[in-house]
């Protein structure tokens, strides 16, 4: 696997797409100063290469009446294959869950949840993670406010 080469316009395209996904063609040349031709080709690679993996809108998740945050740590008791794909399977059906990662370190998963109140996270904790019998510890903390 190489590593993929980009110029200064490239990571200038990439930002400037990250800070607005819907930027036209024409927006996006004049402000990485190309010609609208050359702009899209160099996006149209990065696509290609899988540099950017797609485009979506970003959702606030009050607006959706999720109002609390929380990040899980979790250890599961058993850490063979199947044990493992058990659970990824269960977590990725969690409609609360928005991220999970694998972790090195004492817990095993890092989830980010995302939920209405704590009533809804104790049903989610208790119903859904406590539920399947996998888990061996759990450690949660709520995000109070975002910094960056």
């Amino acid at each position: 696997m190489t590593d993929l080469r980009l110029d200064r316009t490239d990571l200038a395209l990439l930002a400037a797409l990250q800070a607005d996904g819907r930027l036209s063609n024409v927006e996006l040349a004049a402000r990485v100063n190309l010609s609208p031709s050359a702009c899209l080709r160099r996006v149209q690679r990065l696509e290609a290469e899988g540099v950017i993996t797609g485009y979506r809108a970003e959702v606030d998740p009050s607006k959706l009446g999720l109002h609390l945050r929380a990040f899980v740590r979790v250890q599961l008791k058993g850490h063979g294959a199947a044990d493992i794909d058990r659970f990824a399977q269960a977590v990725r059906g969690w409609d609360e869950v928005e991220r999970c990662l694998a972790l090195t370190g004492d817990m095993d998963y890092l989830i980010e949840v995302r939920v209405r109140d704590l009533e809804h996270f104790s049903r989610f904790l208790l119903d859904r993670l406590l539920a399947g019998g996998q888990v061996a510890d759990v450690n949660s903390s709520f995000v109070l406010r975002a910094v960056k």
